[in-house]
């Protein structure tokens, strides 16, 4: 039987002063695994048993502990709150967006946790009619998450997935618009939707209830009983989504694994039919598909990791009757290509910047949408309707709040609708917006962006907080933060690290940070922050780093390699036990990431994979102030990782700077908690943490 976990106050000599507690201690149990012929001992490998009430009870211990010994930042946290909350306008409505004979928009109210879904008929001077109001749906539950979001094409039914535990387990819902009325139509672990033509054909796909990967699409028609099974993919690197072109010609069905893709397609007005194979998969070839005016369009990388467009006649798709659209450039990576009638949008990437050029189907010219700050973020912002003559995006910086534009196709003007209001007197001016250039130790220029409060000095004393995250592609924008202004004025600047394995930099950038050359990731944030203290916009013990999930596992790799470099950090359920996770297919996303990491039942990847797993390389040594955060029930990492990241690093490390773990027990997920004051609680508390931590007390 597992021993009860003690809490040994240390007793004070003077009265006056309260105990301090020492931290808790996890039941070491010993665990043998034969890997590759070694024998590995992982003695908190039972801290997996979810239902182990003695993990509940360590949990709890260390969030005991946790709020002991954070007790005196309750007065800074609140006052932090405060100012956030200061900075938000509260009730609040979205730009509407006109989607057939309604203006669809979000508004929220103050005091309430959620958004409410609303549209008008004709205009916003129509009478409002709420589509679904997620602060009702989540009365007396911890975690209410809202999935997909579909309206039928003749918009009187609503399609929508649920998540009342924070797992990423969404239920199917639809609701009668006519009527308010919620149907008999449900099923479980829905992962994607779209609607037929007909108006009662749903279409949607479900994940396997152990792995959670998406696997299986099913026919469903209003009012029946059954889900027919259409598709069922077998080999488990691969995930399937289905959706529906803007022109609302075609269901696709994607069918992707990291590194390899295939798509198939059935018209949206046949929803009986069978869906065909566009082009088989051939490993190594992504590609993806739209519609418009007879042709389908193709986002491929076959002729290029950047990926090209390429067009095909919808009467004969084959590979040999394909034409290029826009042709693939070694700089440039397409992120996506939206069309309409009349024009498309070639959503791009180069030099960590994004843009967007706009071409005119009728006179075959490129036009660039042109961006005033040096320094800058830019989105898609919704244009579902096919015949439109404008194109809608957000911009934004990092000072700079997000700003809500349609631009002119015709006219090539842009005219802005709204830009966010930040309430508290904000004055851009005040503050200035820089990109830096970090050289990498292999001579790689790896791009910063910065943020800073003017009449901040360089002169290596001032406070910074960098961000990096640097995985699966997915690069990290300069968006505006009203949070960040918490930071700013107290003197501390805000700068992110766009290193290898995010796309900020192409395609290459991202295979330079992955599989066998991950370690290029963990290498750029430590140049990027040498860098930093080099050109004096801070020093070691001033810098505090952030990252989570896979950006988690970037901060245990950093301070696994360079602890001296850091005063504090704030991992965020951090994918920190590589080894014991990548070995377990059983888990959620673990075969799917064989091809983002590595397949550890290989030995070249285990071994390479071992060296900067930051749960095995925990060293005795003295390690930077650290802060973890996590959820029970995410379902993306495992509440474990984090938890057995803290137990063994306290028998390690021989400083005595705070190691915290703060878990939340009640459902919540990956993002932690649902509800946007509970969100800006958290963030208040970790800000606090940091700014004291790097000498900020107030």
């Amino acid at each position: 039987m597992l021993r009860q976990f003690l809490w040994l106050g240390l007793l004070s000599t003077t009265p006056m002063r309260s105990q301090t507690p020492a931290p808790p201690t996890a039941t070491r149990i010993e665990h043998r695994e034969t890997r590759h012929g070694a024998t590995v001992i992982d003695p908190y490998f039972w801290l997996r048993e979810k239902a182990n009430p003695q993990v509940a009870q360590y949990l709890e211990a260390e969030n005991a502990y946790t709020e002991a010994m954070t007790g005196n930042l309750k007065p800074f946290s609140d006052a932090i709150y405060r100012e956030m909350l200061g900075h938000i306008k509260q009730t609040d409505l979205s730009v509407p967006t006109r989607r057939g004979e309604y203006f669809y928009y979000s508004r929220t109210e103050e005091g309430k946790q959620y958004p409410i879904q609303c549209r008008r008929k004709g205009s916003m001077e129509a009478p409002e009619e709420v589509l679904l109001d997620l602060n009702a749906l989540g009365k007396d539950r911890k975690f209410v998450g809202l999935g997909g979001f579909v309206v039928s094409d003749d918009d009187n039914l609503l399609a929508y997935t649920i998540d009342y535990t924070g797992f990423r387990q969404y239920a199917l819902q639809v609701k009668d618009l006519r009527n308010g009325q919620t149907l008999a139509d449900t099923t479980a672990r829905v992962t994607s939707m779209a609607w037929a033509a007909d108006n009662k054909t749903l279409f949607l796909t479900t994940e396997d209830d152990v792995t959670k990967r998406s696997d299986k699409l099913f026919r469903h028609v209003l009012g029946s009983s059954k889900f027919d099974l259409l598709y069922d993919e077998k080999d488990e690197l691969y995930e399937i989504g289905i959706g529906k072109t803007r022109d609302r010609k075609y269901l696709i069905l994607e069918i992707e694994a990291k590194d390899t893709s295939e798509a198939r397609y059935l018209s949206a007005a046949r929803p009986q039919d069978d869906f065909a194979v566009f082009l088989p998969r051939q490993k190594k070839h992504r590609y993806y598909l739209d519609h418009r005016e007879g042709a389908f369009y193709i986002r491929t990388n076959q002729d290029g990791i950047n990926f090209a467009i390429m067009t095909a006649p919808e009467t004969d798709p084959a590979r040999k009757n394909w034409k290029v659209f826009l042709a693939h450039r070694d700089d440039v990576r397409i992120d996506a290509i939206d069309l309409f009638k009349d024009f498309a949008v070639s959503v791009e990437k180069s030099q960590a910047l994004a843009h967007l050029r706009v071409h005119n189907f009728k006179t075959g010219t490129w036009t660039a949408i042109a961006f005033p700050e040096p320094v800058y973020s830019v989105f898609p912002g919704g244009t579902p309707e096919y015949e439109s003559t404008t194109y809608r995006y957000n911009y934004q910086s990092l000072i700079t709040p997000s700003s809500i534009f349609d631009y002119d196709t015709r006219g090539g003007k842009s005219t802005l609708l709204k830009q966010q209001e930040v309430p508290g007197g904000y004055d851009p001016k005040q503050y200035a917006s820089e990109r830096l250039w970090a050289t990498a130790r292999d001579g790689v220029k790896v791009p910063i962006s910065i943020v800073y409060k003017k009449g901040t000095v360089r002169d290596g004393k001032a406070p910074l907080f960098l961000y990096g995250y640097g995985s699966y592609g997915f690069g990290t924008p300069p968006a505006f933060s009203s949070q960040h202004l918490s930071l700013l004025d107290r003197g501390m600047s805000y700068a992110i690290a766009h290193i290898r394995g995010g796309d900020e930099m192409g395609e290459k950038w991202r295979e330079d940070g992955m599989l066998m050359k991950k370690k290029n990731t963990f290498f750029d944030f430590i140049d990027c922050a040498e860098f930093l203290i080099e050109d004096k916009w801070t020093s070691a013990d001033r810098l505090v780093i952030e990252g989570g999930s896979a950006g988690g596992l970037l901060m245990g790799a950093v301070v696994n390699l360079r602890p001296d470099l850091f005063r504090a950090v704030h991992s965020a359920v951090p994918f920190v036990d590589v080894m014991n996770t990548m070995l377990d297919a059983t888990l959620p996303l673990t075969v799917g990431e064989y091809l983002e990491w590595g397949n550890p039942n290989e030995k070249a990847a285990y071994d390479y994979m071992k060296t900067y797993s930051p749960y095995d390389n925990l060293e005795k040594r003295a390690y930077p102030a650290m802060l973890v955060t996590t959820s029970f029930n995410d379902s993306q990492v495992m509440y474990w990782e984090p938890a057995k990241y803290i137990a063994r690093l306290r028998t390690v490390k021989t400083d005595s700077n705070p190691l915290l773990l703060k878990i939340k027990m009640d459902p919540a997920g990956h993002g932690g908690a649902s509800g946007r004051y509970d969100r800006l609680k958290d963030q208040a508390f970790e800000y606090a943490w940091m700014l004291t931590q790097a000498g900020i007390s107030k």
